[in-house]
């Protein structure tokens, strides 16, 4: 009987431990996530995105498994997600800027030629979302076989986008070798 109630207990003290979230500037980041029908993703790492002393985002990756370097991330097969909780509200024409001025920060010229449309259709829904609210949770989802798919507060937004490497370009926003913001790609790395 000890036995299984010590069982039971160990049981229920890992379940507590699983359900926790990650605090990053008091906003709640899952510490896991499921992007489709896929696997569980863990959480990779989570900061903030702060411009001219406003934090605007409190970011989390999320992968199939824990990885320390950007090139291993990119390398990396599978679902991912990208979450971005709104820690101010923000314009979708704003929103849509940012997020295609990083891809292009990170991409040769060769690269945003193949992606012209990958990048407007990007555009195109981040719009189509309006404001983004603070506290919105926007999710960047690659699903194998499907592309990107955009979802806010759990809903998904327009079609997804097609090909491994646009995903991968939105990543290197993060990511890349000019990435939006050195200590947030730090973060979402694992760093402390």
């Amino acid at each position: 009987m000890k036995r299984i109630i010590a069982t039971l207990a160990f049981t229920v003290a890992l379940g507590i431990g699983a359900a926790q979230a990650a605090d990053v500037s008091g906003v709640k980041i899952a510490d896991t996530a499921r992007v489709g029908a896929g696997p569980e993703l863990v959480l990779n790492g989570a900061g903030v995105r702060s411009r001219m002393m406003f934090d605007v985002y409190a970011a989390g990756l999320y992968l199939a498994e824990k990885k320390s370097s950007a090139a291993d991330v990119l390398a990396l097969a599978g679902p991912k997600r990208v979450s971005l909780t709104m820690m101010r509200d923000v314009g979708a024409d704003q929103l849509a800027e940012s997020l295609s001025e990083g891809i292009k920060l990170n991409s040769s010229a060769a690269e945003l030629e193949k992606m012209k449309s990958q990048l407007d259709e990007l555009m195109s829904t981040m719009k189509a979302v309006g404001q983004a609210k603070k506290g919105d949770l926007i999710t960047l989802d690659f699903v194998p076989e499907v592309g990107t798919r955009i979802g806010v507060n759990g809903k998904e937004v327009g079609k997804p986008i097609a090909g491994a490497d646009f995903y991968r370009a939105l990543l290197k926003i993060w990511l890349g070798d000019k990435p939006v913001q050195d200590n947030l790609k730090k973060a979402l790395l694992g760093a402390s």
